[in-house]
C-alpha cells in the first residue's frame, strides 16, 4: 500500500452505482492507502465536505484530497455543486483537487470546466489507474510505501 501526503480520502461523486463500484476497485488496484467515500449527487458531496445533513455529527470524517465529480446527476449536478462549493470557506475547501470525470463529449462542457479555477482536470470515464496516477503525480508529491 502507498501513502500519499495530503491524500487521506478520495470522494467519488456520481449517481451511477456501477461507476462508483468500478472507480473504487481502480483506486484499490492502485494500492493507495486512502478512504474512498461515495456520494450520489452534488448535495451529498456538499454535506460530506461541510459535515451537515446525513454526515452531521460524524467525528471520523476524512477531508478528501481528490474529488472525482460527474456532471449529470439528479438533485444537484456537477455544475450546481461547483457554484455552491465556491461559497465554502477556504478551510472547508482546504487543498481539495476537483477533477471532472464524465462521459460528456460536449466540447462546451470541457471549455466551461477549464474556465473554473476550482476544477483541476477534465477526464473522460472510465477512471483508470493511469488517469488516477496522473492526477496524483500532478498535485501530490511525497509518497511512502507501507508494509502490508
Amino acid at each position: 500500500m502507498r501513502k500519499i501526503d495530503g491524500l487521506e480520502c478520495i470522494l467519488l461523486v456520481d449517481d451511477d452505482h456501477a461507476t462508483n463500484f468500478i472507480n473504487s476497485i481502480i483506486i484499490k488496484k492502485a494500492q493507495l492507502d486512502v478512504h474512498v467515500q461515495v456520494v450520489t449527487n452534488g448535495q451529498e458531496a456538499l454535506e460530506y465536505l461541510t459535515s451537515t445533513g446525513k454526515f452531521a455529527g460524524q467525528t471520523n470524517r476524512v477531508q478528501p484530497g481528490i474529488v472525482f465529480l460527474d456532471i449529470n446527476m439528479p438533485a444537484m449536478n456537477g455544475w450546481e455543486f461547483l457554484e455552491e462549493y465556491n461559497k465554502l470557506s477556504d478551510e472547508q475547501k482546504a487543498q481539495i483537487v476537483i477533477a471532472m470525470l464524465t462521459t460528456s463529449l460536449n466540447p462546451d462542457d470541457e471549455r466551461k470546466a477549464n474556465s473554473i479555477n476550482d476544477i483541476k482536470g477534465f477526464l473522460s470515464k472510465p477512471l483508470t489507474i493511469e488517469k488516477l496516477e496522473q492526477v496524483i503525480g500532478r498535485f501530490f508529491v511525497k509518497e511512502e510505501v507501507l508494509e502490508d
